[in-house]
């Protein structure tokens, strides 16, 4: 353990009262991990690295991999029409709308939770309960029968529903549930062995329960903020440990070949932040003409993460937190310290996942 580290993650902790887990890995070897806080905080049940945490829109990088292995199998191509491989109806989408828009978020579809209108994502379940959000299918009511909100093509914008239409095919042309799909093509593979889409409801041992804290001390758990099982465009719940699995598995091509893998990885569109470009389910940001960092993030309400994996210095690093906000502070700490990035004014990370 590298104890510099240690004492930046320990002293972030203290000014942010940090809720969660953090691992730092170079070459296989852990250079950091350690946990903070309650994954339970009324039976003061404590986080450890071992702690399953909901990941949000983390898990975009899932179904884009899932999508990527379907066409590397021939049962369907990046240029294939929405239409062509969905039998649902959408009246208003485009008929131009292909899976490689939906990857990299120019379909210009309407979103089910727009960002640029909706603040709270709270504000989504006054309409529609979210303990009847159990399958992708449930959010289509959501958005389907919307008109387009912008041109095929016409420029990146984040949209969790081209995410849930990226599930959908994953079932259709698998003939499996999304789920099932990811953890036998996926998590198996990557030896993601504690890792899954789990239902509030029936959540398994070693998992945190997500934290809303208000500014009068008192706090609330998530479980009436988000739907009761997560899908393809975020909620799937996996450890420190899990998702550095994960990391390797893709460059070791264990997942993809190195072919696909390259596709996967490939700065597909600019997107509008400095020197940040999407791949397909992935943030890359560049550094002249090489690549500093493949980057994933999620927030929800009780839930902030954020994982990168750098090449130049083979690192990656994982942060998972059952509060709101947290895991940047730690994630940006770590970069300043490990591979001296300077610190960057926090934006709205929340905008771009």
């Amino acid at each position: 353990m590298n104890l510099d580290i240690i004492k930046r993650l320990n002293a972030i902790q203290d000014e942010s009262h940090f809720s969660g887990a953090v691992l730092v890995q170079q070459n296989s070897e852990a250079l950091a991990e350690t946990s903070y806080g309650f994954a339970n905080r009324s039976e003061q049940i404590e986080n450890q690295p071992s702690t399953r945490f909901g990941i949000a829109s983390g898990c975009k990088l899932f179904t884009a991999i899932a999508i990527c292995q379907l066409v590397e199998a021939g049962k369907l191509s990046f240029d294939t029409r929405l239409k062509e491989c969905l039998s649902f109806s959408f009246p208003h989408f485009s008929e131009e709308v292909t899976v490689h828009h939906l990857l990299t978020h120019t379909s210009g579809i309407p979103d089910y939770f727009d960002e640029e209108v909706m603040d709270d994502f709270e504000e989504l379940w006054i309409q529609t309960p979210m303990y009847q959000i159990r399958s992708l299918q449930d959010f289509l009511p959501l958005f389907q029968n919307q008109p387009m909100k912008l041109k095929v093509g016409e420029r990146f914008h984040y949209n969790n529903a081209g995410y849930i239409l990226l599930g959908l095919i994953v079932e259709q042309v698998s003939e499996q549930k999304f789920a099932d799909y990811i953890e036998q093509n996926i998590f198996k593979k990557a030896g993601m062995v504690d890792s899954g889409y789990f239902e509030f409801d029936s959540l398994p041992s070693r998992t945190a329960l997500g934290y809303l804290d208000f500014s009068d001390g008192t706090w609330k758990t998530n479980i009436y903020s988000l739907p009761v099982k997560g899908g393809s465009d975020g909620g799937a719940f996996v450890t420190v440990r899990d998702m550095a699995n994960l990391w390797k598995a893709l460059f070791n091509h264990q997942l993809l070949s190195e072919d696909y893998t390259c596709k996967l990885l490939t700065p597909h569109i600019y997107s509008d932040d400095e020197n940040s470009f999407y791949g397909y389910g992935v943030w890359i940001e560049k550094k002249g003409d090489s690549i500093l960092k493949y980057h994933i993030m999620g927030y929800d309400p009780g839930v902030s993460f954020h994982s990168a994996y750098y090449p130049e210095n083979d690192i990656q690093s994982v942060i998972c937190s059952n509060k709101s906000e947290g895991a940047y502070d730690m994630f940006k700490g770590i970069e300043e310290e490990v591979l001296k990035i300077p610190y960057k004014e926090k934006t709205d990370e929340r905008k771009k996942n």
